[in-house]
């Protein structure tokens, strides 16, 4: 195998694809990343774990084709400290060569004959845009759970209605929905899967930040490979994943479908003033919000604590309401808003409260994203 590639290209699609590779692989070949030179003048890098696999195609002269396994994570190292020249890459026997300028590494190589086979792509389910989907699981993946015992909860429901996707996430003390428009490759398809949100996160950074269209396919394990998957692709760029099995709980009832108190704050001094008052609250202590016509309080720390208040005005609409939060889970969920204000809904004071974004003080709030959180009861 020989071939040349620009030092920035390889440098990127050796990153990405070492991404995911395990930091204490079950068996020493998945800790590579597989190296195959097509005639055809592509290059293409592959890794995989049993559960997440990834691969990328770049362009690359071509004088010999062949396929190697090197370590990944060295790779990538070394691919990122090169200088900014064409790389030249040759496989000689047991060792791979990398020249770049007067920089020149060898590496050992692994049985590449041993590595797993990659899983098929699921035939496409449809398109979404990948500025779209990356804004959307970054609003979502806040909630999910990082408790592993609960692997449930560690996962983002995907549901498909038509030209309608919708994500969901909770670990049970807070809850996020996003609701955004997508291309169904079958008109009127419905399904759901459950995807890891740490997996989901990755993908969306890394193949929605282009610009361009993300294609996503989703597989229920009754026919291809048999095995239940979903499968990203966009700019030369392809990933799969297992999905989560088990049954997530219902949690769309949860959002009330009334509300008798509604608040309107600008979010940014919200965001400002949680940060600043939630300083003398103790770990798991709350910040209290007292809510009434033209202002909101905030309030931390009781007693002989340090305390911390600070008002900002706030439209409200019912009767005046005092709740407290968790703070940085109301951090979480005003971070996530794309909006310069937030619309806080309540039903009654030991409820769960639901954050929506609002362009201004007065008008319609946009329910596309949902943020409901739990409140913290109050001593006293």
């Amino acid at each position: 195998m020989r071939f040349r590639v620009e030092r920035d290209v390889l440098a990127e699609a050796v990153t990405w694809t070492a991404r995911s590779l395990p930091t204490r692989p079950p068996v020493p070949v998945l800790a590579g990343l597989v190296l195959d030179a097509d005639a055809s003048g592509t290059l293409s890098l592959a890794g995989f774990d049993y559960e997440v696999s990834g691969r990328v195609e770049v362009a690359a002269e071509v004088e010999d084709a062949g396929r190697a396994l090197v370590s990944g994570r060295l790779l990538a190292d070394i691919a990122r400290s090169l200088p900014s020249r064409p790389v030249e890459v040759v496989s000689e026997g047991s060792k791979v060569t990398l020249t770049c300028g007067a920089s020149r590494f060898q590496l050992l190589t692994m049985p590449v004959e041993e590595y797993p086979a990659l899983p098929e792509m699921p035939a496409s389910s449809g398109v979404v845009a990948g500025d779209v989907l990356t804004q959307a699981v970054g609003q979502v993946v806040v909630a999910a759970s990082r408790d592993e015992t609960l692997p449930i909860l560690t996962g983002v429901r995907m549901e498909i209605e038509g030209d309608r996707l919708t994500l969901l996430a909770t670990d049970r003390y807070r809850l996020a929905m996003r609701e955004l428009a997508w291309s169904p490759a079958t008109p009127g398809a419905s399904t759901t899967a459950l995807v890891r949100a740490r997996t989901l996160s990755e993908v969306a950074r890394s193949l929605g930040s282009g610009g361009g269209d993300v294609v996503v396919a989703l597989s229920d394990g009754t026919s291809g490979t048999g095995t239940a998957m979903i499968g990203f692709e966009a700019g030369g760029r392809r990933t799969t994943s297992l999905l989560v099995d088990g049954e997530y709980p219902k949690v769309r009832s949860l959002f009330p479908a009334e509300s008798a108190v509604r608040a309107v704050v600008g979010r940014e001094e919200l965001v400002d003033a949680v940060r600043r008052v939630s300083l003398v609250a103790e770990r798991n202590t709350p910040v209290r919000l007292s809510f009434t016509e033209g202002q909101v309080v905030l309030e931390a720390g009781a007693g002989d604590d340090a305390q911390a208040s600070e008002a900002l005005p706030a439209t409200l609409d019912g009767e005046p309401l005092e709740i407290a939060f968790n703070p940085a889970f109301l951090l979480d969920g005003l971070g996530a808003l794309p909006t310069p204000h937030v619309r806080l809904s309540f039903t009654q004071p030991t409820k769960p409260a639901v954050l929506t974004g609002q362009q201004e003080p007065e008008g319609d709030d946009d329910p596309g994203y949902r943020y409901l959180l739990m409140p913290v009861r109050m001593a006293g």
